[in-house]
């Protein structure tokens, strides 16, 4: 860990909590709100939400596994999302959503026209709206837990 954590509080709490309370805080209900209320199906909001932990590295968000009414993705999605471009297990808009969130990732100021002609002929406006927000919460949020040493201790609330 890169942060000095006193004896006795936990890593997360203490740093999104105790030491920013007014941010953390704000930060935590945002990136529990997108899981509280989704749209998405499981399927594409996994697969994004895989693919920016993929990229970013935050060991916490990549053993996570988002579950729904006491469904989780199959062992295997997990490597089916690394290879989204080839993979026969991915419906069209599960692939949309590893591409979305590796390209908003890794390289957002080439969502060419071709992308977004794609991305509207599966989502609804409000969909691609949702699964921008989501995908920039896995991005700051695990990034800034990898980065600060905290994703090896990272829980969510009520888990």
């Amino acid at each position: 860990m890169r942060i000095d954590i006193p004896e006795g509080q936990h890593p997360i709490e203490y740093v999104w909590g105790d030491m920013v309370p007014g941010i953390g805080m704000a930060a935590a209900n945002f990136s529990l709100s997108v899981y509280a209320h989704t749209t998405l199906g499981l399927r594409e909001f996994e697969a994004a939400r895989l693919r920016v932990a993929q990229i970013n590295g935050c060991v916490f968000c990549l053993d996570w596994r988002t579950e729904r009414d006491g469904e989780k993705v199959e062992e295997e999605f997990s490597d089916a999302v690394t290879e989204w471009r080839t993979t026969d297990r991915f419906d069209e808009r599960t692939r949309l959503a590893a591409e979305y969130a590796e390209r908003y990732t890794l390289d957002h100021h080439n969502l060419d026209e071709e992308f977004w002609e794609r991305m509207t002929a599966h989502y609804s406006q409000l969909e691609i709206v949702e699964l921008t927000m989501s995908i920039g919460s896995w991005l700051a949020f695990g990034r800034l837990n990898h980065v600060l040493g905290l994703d090896s201790v990272c829980v969510l609330p009520g888990h």
